[in-house]
């Protein structure tokens, strides 16, 4: 059984401090996230997490990727679809998930150890169409994600060759709400994995009572879902488990809704009835979704409770 996170985690943008990043500052090429990336990594291994993210510490999980889309334009904080969506300008995530693999090398003293390593993170063409206007060209949301998910599919291929992360993850928790024509949503995640040499996760929250038939049906290696702060989809899991039973099974056991520390009782009776139904061999555990609401001391002991509780079946 290995460990992963959601995604986010709290942000600390600090201000330049050594004679070096006051110099960079003053020539605006001071990269204020750098830090913030180190500090999130770390406390993520410090707390036993195997396989880490970068924190997503640059913004939403929608404009991150946008900002960088020709066809898509950010009006007051919201994305718009202006004209026909293109491939990015540049590699997006893929730097700061080559910075946090040299943070986790240097904190195992150079040789990251087997089972452990990084992960690229991408908002899913469906649910960034889902989340954006349609202002101009398209006149519809399903021709829009297909021509997104082949935009993604630079990116997607760029950290996987670049990054050599243990796998990449697409977020999409639209697919749970009933929005989102299924057929369209499979066509897109097939986009994605085709030729991927790594594995491909898809992060999907919410209740999956109606949607996870269609789910368990999309060409992806790992399916993660949340289940402490949606319990019910636990009986889900439970009663459906022979349609995902080829895939690892990301097993959201702590809260992130709540920015306090949950319960270590609780938490580990979740991870045996998952460790019932799936076999810890199949089991990621991580955090129901990101963590970058909660404090940054809360984040850390939600992810060491976690650990603890992983080292107990591991």
């Amino acid at each position: 059984m290995k460990s992963t996170v959601v995604g986010s985690f709290p942000v600390e943008v600090k201000e330049p401090s050594s004679a070096k990043d006051k110099l960079l500052n003053a020539f605006g090429a001071y990269d204020p996230f750098k830090e913030a990336i180190k500090s999130s990594v770390i406390s993520q291994l410090d707390a036993g997490v195997d396989i880490i993210s970068d924190g997503q510490v640059r913004g939403d999980m929608v404009s991150i990727f946008t900002q960088y889309i020709p066809g898509m334009k950010i009006v007051d904080g919201n994305t718009e679809i202006v004209s026909k969506i293109r491939n990015p300008t540049q590699e997006i995530s893929v730097k700061d998930l080559q910075f946090a693999k040299k943070v986790m090398k240097d904190y195992f003293k150079g040789s990251i150890p087997e089972g452990k390593g990084v992960k690229g993170i991408i908002t899913g063409p469906n649910t960034i169409v889902h989340s954006s206007r349609i202002a101009g060209f398209y006149k519809n949301k399903e021709d829009a994600i297909i021509d997104l998910a082949h935009s993604l599919k630079f990116e997607v291929d760029a950290i996987a060759k670049k990054v050599e992360p243990a796998y990449i993850q697409i977020d999409e928790p639209f697919l749970s709400t009933g929005m989102v024509d299924m057929k369209t949503a499979r066509e897109a995640i097939g986009i994605l994995h085709d030729g991927l040499e790594v594995p491909l996760a898809m992060h999907v929250c919410g209740i999956l009572k109606d949607a996870f038939k269609d789910i368990s049906k999309f060409d992806v290696d790992i399916l993660d879902f949340e289940f402490a702060g949606n319990n019910v989809n636990l009986d889900v899991l439970k009663e459906n488990y022979n349609l995902v039973s080829d895939k690892k099974i990301g097993f959201g056991c702590l809260d992130s809704s709540v920015n306090t520390v949950d319960d270590i009782g609780d938490v580990d009776n979740l991870v045996t009835e998952a460790i019932e139904i799936v076999g810890k061999d199949n089991l990621l555990l991580d955090p129901d979704c990101g963590l970058r609401r909660a404090p940054k001391d809360v984040a850390f002991e939600k992810l060491r409770l976690m650990n603890e509780i992983k080292d107990k079946y591991s």
